[in-house]
């Protein structure tokens, strides 16, 4: 039995069954927490019907109603002034510009995904190579008005999950789905919590979405918003006249985006965001989450000089604690600045309770990197070295996010130095670089097609850019390096097992070369050979094994735009091994 006393304190992680709009047979129950409101009622279909107020704050009305009736709760402040609010629990709300909340039966839906629930877990040794996406611009039909211009939760069954399969992707991550007002916050300013964005379809459709998914072996992660809240007067700010979910300090009350900040200290809120979690797990079968803006949690306003954030960290601590319990198969990710330690360690055990962190130092370490003109690398050569000097003391996923390709950043292609050409054959490398270095991967769409335009929320992908050979090859080169990562254990599934992992030669900075060896340890082992120099360059690797080496992939092959410098099949002379690499280039060779 949910129970209003267990959300007030801080206990709950189903607050959804006790709060919002449920159907009861021909009647629904409505329920709202308002507790410094002088009246509430219920607007139902324009039809105005008075609540009553339990002693805990709760106010509660039962009605004739039916799933798709519209509704909000109008709420009187203790000054006399009336506000219509949407609902903080609704399930289902109407399409933006408009606000109000939709009765929704969240529970009528058969799934179908029991066999691959029942092999799912956190991947630490599998596979984890994650598509970053925002659902509405992946695609969009063309010629159509604004409000019709999205393919829906269903459309995109059809589109999204063949092309994932095809790439090698094994997860896809979501920008927030939860309900926003504003396209241009890409989701990053949510108005419910509880609510799937109305803008792709209603919840039914995203849970055939994320089944069909399943039942194609592509796991589902969703970005989650933790920290902050859109301020628009219809949602959550100032929702009963007081401040139910920020702090009533007005110093600690917004953030740097104009939004309103949760208030953890507030043990209802820990109730509500803790629901909100284990929400999306149990009502939408989402296989993972990863919460945005994590350092604001972890340190006041996310910056480390600032004092710790202790309403942060609790909430941290008491939500992935509970969801780590009831959820052991899922995954939680940290979007995590800072170098704040123990962030993927258990709660038992003084850490965070994640169980993988954003490596945003590999991220921009790398990418200031291939800014640099090549034969300048060699001042800046432990920028792709210096992950690994602290990579076994968290549990890191190797990020380049949509955050790197907005905002004036330039796409990842055009960071890089150099002609078109060498960009290309830079990206490359770097990709390559990624997917065979310890940690699981995350790219952000269009990455693999070499864009040249920074993402724009209202505009889908270049997918044009496959009609020209430089764009198709480098896609093509994505798509065999994912093969390759999903196909050798070596590169996967020992990634947090120091014995995986050995240099060969970090320290070359003279040629730019780095090379490094990755164990599955049962005898497989991939040498990975990288020429971040603009020349030609011979090199020499020491391998453990004698016998017949090849190349298991040669990023100048002319299949992908590249010279053909390739090495053949080359035998191991005693224990070492020769190669020539053309510029930009790399190449991963194994044992026959």
């Amino acid at each position: 039995m949910i129970r209003a006393a267990d959300f007030i304190n801080g206990q709950s992680v189903k607050a959804y069954d006790l709060l919002g709009a449920h159907i009861k047979g021909d009647k629904v129950d409505f329920s709202t927490y308002a507790p410094n409101a002088a009246n509430v009622q219920l607007c139902l279909g324009g039809t105005m019907l008075p609540m009553e107020r339990d002693n805990n704050g709760v106010w509660h009305t039962e009605t004739l109603a039916k799933e798709g009736d519209i509704y909000q709760f109008v709420i009187t402040t203790q000054s006399g002034e009336d506000h219509y609010r949407s609902d903080p629990f609704a399930f289902f709300s109407e399409v933006r510009p408009k606000n109000a909340s939709i009765v929704y039966d969240i529970n009528n839906f058969e799934w179908s995904d029991d066999e691959w629930l029942s092999k799912r877990s956190k991947n630490y040794d599998r596979p984890l190579n994650i598509y970053e996406m925002h659902f509405g611009s992946w695609k969009i039909k063309p010629d159509k008005e604004e409000d019709e211009r999205f393919y829906t939760y269903e459309e995109m069954i059809d589109l999204l999950i063949p092309y994932i399969k095809e790439m090698g992707y094994t997860h896809i991550e979501i920008l927030p789905l939860m309900e926003h007002p504003f396209d241009g916050s890409w989701g990053y300013q949510v108005s419910g919590y509880f609510s799937a964005t109305s803008r792709y379809g209603e919840p039914r459709g995203l849970m055939r979405f994320i089944n069909a998914c399943h039942k194609n072996n592509i796991g589902v992660i969703l970005d989650f918003v933790p920290v902050h809240f859109v301020r628009d007067f219809f949602a959550l700010h100032i929702y009963d006249g007081g401040y139910v979910f920020e702090s009533n300090n007005e110093n600690d009350r917004y953030s740097e985006w104009n939004t309103a900040m949760f208030d953890y200290s507030k043990a209802h809120v820990l109730s509500f965001m803790k629901s909100a979690v284990n929400f999306w797990i149990e009502q939408y079968h989402i296989d993972g989450l990863r919460y945005d803006a994590v350092a604001y949690l972890i340190y006041k306003y996310g910056k480390k000089e600032n004092p710790i954030n202790d309403t942060g960290i609790w909430f941290l601590k008491n939500t992935n604690y509970a969801i780590g319990k009831l959820h052991p198969d899922v995954m939680l990710f940290a979007e995590d600045s800072t170098d704040y330690i123990k962030v993927t360690a258990p709660v038992e055990f003084g850490g965070l309770g994640f169980d993988y962190k954003w490596n945003l130092g590999f991220m921009h370490d790398t990418l200031n990197y291939i800014k640099t003109p090549p034969d300048q690398r060699r001042a800046h050569h432990n920028k792709m070295t210096f992950a690994m000097s602290y990579f076994y003391n968290d549990l890191f996923v190797l990020p380049y996010s949509h955050d790197e390709v907005v905002h004036g950043k330039y796409t990842m292609i055009d960071k890089a130095s150099g002609l078109r050409e060498q960009k290309q054959a830079t990206m490359k490398c770097l990709y390559t670089f990624q997917m065979t270095h310890p940690g699981k991967k995350l790219n952000f769409m269009g990455n693999e097609l070499g864009e040249y335009i920074e993402w724009r929320e209202d505009k889908e992908l270049g997918w044009n850019l496959l009609t020209y050979p430089e764009h198709d090859s480098l896609h093509e080169y994505i798509k065999a390096l994912n093969h390759i990562y999903l196909n050798e254990p070596a590169l996967s599934c020992y990634d947090y097992n120091s014995m995986s992992f050995r240099w060969l030669d970090p320290d070359n900075r003279n040629q730019s070369l780095y090379s490094f060896v990755r164990n599955d340890l049962h005898g497989r082992k991939i040498y990975c050979v990288f020429n971040f120099s603009a020349n030609y360059q011979g090199c020499s690797i020491n391998v453990e094994d004698e016998g017949q080496y090849y190349e298991l992939l040669n990023s100048d092959r002319d299949i992908y735009s590249g010279s053909n410098c390739l090495n053949g099949e080359p035998w191991a002379q005693g224990y070492r091994v020769n190669l020539r690499l053309a510029p930009l280039s790399c190449v991963l060779i194994a044992r026959k």
